[in-house]
């Protein structure tokens, strides 16, 4: 045995010596053939055949024609963070950042922090302070220092930080001639799918087949005005007026009333979406949740308090319902002790509070290795729906994006978009940064008309407590 090992060792040996005994030979007949050449400064690399060359700056056969040259660099000039209401004088209220850099170049952002909008532009306030003087590409690492500059959290910050970020990027996609979503990737889809926001219709018009409530005639109307909109999604809160005072079992008989309505209005073709506005309470919203199976909702969404990430998974392990969280989280931490605690199979992150573009698209990876997908929770304005749609495009798991009609309702006119929407679907756009411009004339009257939200409109029981303390 051992004698034969050595002969294979011997032989494998002079094989590959007479091989290596050729290619020198090869070689000394052939010496001009080197394999790197220099010819009056431009590189040459020659295969064996010696015939063709490559020169760096011919670009063409590796990712297109010639090299576009990058803009200069540039610093941050002004920051400038506001509340507005309608800019057709209607009250209401954003709070927007626009930031300039000092080659004349503006990036627009927006908050979602909706409840302490005060709060958020005062902290956007302390964070121009930072960027002044800085340069605006430095995305994430600015991303960075406003999240630690103080040892605090919360929605004000993060709705300011989110703010801050959509307008740098919003820069960067101007500056480079290119919208945002090419910048993180490229495009994994051709448009968005958008979901609507719906309510009831107030006055009732079509026969309705059945004998339900107002409520239920509403609904009905709506989505089947939805469906023949070319929506392919529609999202209401399903719960009855009162709901907060109702014994369970008048709860449930109404709630299921208003989606029965809203599935003969939409038809099987259309996806419902019921927004539970975290107004249940574990004991009430299983039971609920297990009485709606039967419709096939797309999602249940935000059926109890965010207080404790630990329920929100114990809710959606108790029902076949899929279940999304996210609107009132803000960062990758928080949704990481979401997904872990067995949480949403639908997360919804909100452009202007979960840290903008940035932090987002981490959210939106994080939720690719559970195998969770994205329907991104918008409705505040234009600016974050042009932000949104900017990750919505680049990322693999995205489902669908919340859309509100006031977006093209006057008192955003403010807001010149480049985006157009088709039905229930919205266009890739091609325009640099996140696709917004700003309307100066109309921006000085939307200053003058910004109201403080109304807070006091919670609901309270029969019994004078407050309606979402369980």
């Amino acid at each position: 045995m051992g004698d034969q090992a050595n002969r294979t060792i011997l032989f494998r040996f002079s094989e590959y010596d007479l091989y290596l005994r050729r290619i020198r030979r090869r070689l000394a007949t052939h010496p001009r053939r080197s394999s790197v050449d220099r010819n009056n400064g431009q590189t040459q690399i020659r295969p064996p055949s010696g015939g063709h060359t490559f020169s760096p700056s011919s670009r063409r056969g590796l990712g297109g024609g010639p090299k576009t040259k990058m803009p200069n660099r540039t610093k941050i000039a002004k920051v400038e963070s506001m509340l507005i209401g309608g800019s057709d004088g209607s009250p209401g209220g954003h709070h927007i950042v626009r930031i300039w850099t000092e080659d004349g170049t503006y990036g627009v952002g927006q908050s979602s922090c909706w409840a302490y909008m005060e709060a958020a532009d005062a902290i956007a306030k302390k964070c121009g302070d930072y960027l002044v003087g800085k340069d605006p590409s430095r995305i994430e690492h600015h991303w960075q220092y406003m999240y630690r500059m103080g040892p605090f959290r919360g929605s004000a910050l993060s709705g300011a930080i989110s703010a801050v970020d959509i307008a740098l990027w919003d820069i960067k996609g101007k500056r480079l001639d290119a919208p945002v979503w090419d910048l993180l990737g490229g495009n994994t889809r051709d448009k968005i799918r958008l979901h609507l926001l719906m309510g009831p219709k107030q006055k009732t018009e079509l026969p309705f087949p059945h004998d339900r409530g107002k409520e239920a005639h509403g609904l009905y109307e709506a989505a089947k005005e939805s469906a023949e909109a070319g929506w392919t999604a529609i999202k209401t809160d399903p719960l009855p007026n009162g709901f907060e005072s109702m014994t369970l079992e008048r709860l449930i008989a109404d709630t299921v009333d208003n989606v029965a309505a809203m599935r003969e209005g939409a038809g099987k073709d259309v996806d419902l979406i019921l927004e539970i506005h975290r107004k249940l309470t574990p004991m009430n919203a299983v039971a609920l949740a297990q009485e709606l199976e039967k419709f096939h909702p797309l999602f249940y969404e935000d059926p109890i308090q965010i207080d404790s990430m630990v329920l929100q998974g114990g809710i959606a392990q108790r029902t076949a319902l899929p279940v999304a969280n996210g609107e009132r989280i803000h960062n990758i931490w928080e949704f990481r002790d979401l997904l872990e605690g067995g949480g949403p199979q639908y997360v919804r992150p909100d452009m202007g509070l979960g840290g903008g573009i940035t932090h987002v698209k981490k959210i939106a990876a994080l939720a690719e290795s559970y195998h969770s997908a994205l329907a991104t929770h918008n409705f505040l304005g234009p600016i974050t729906t042009c932000a949104a749609i900017q990750v919505d495009a680049s990322i693999p798991n995205f489902v669908t994006q919340e859309y509100s009609l006031r977006d093209e309702h006057p008192a955003n006119a403010v807001f010149i978009n480049h985006h157009k929407r088709e039905g229930g679907y919205m266009n890739l756009p091609d325009a640099p940064g996140i696709g917004i411009e700003i309307d100066e004339g109309l921006l000085e009257v939307a200053k003058t008309t910004y109201e403080t939200r109304d807070l006091n409109m919670i609901p309270m029981r029969t019994d004078g407590s407050v309606g979402y303390s369980v």
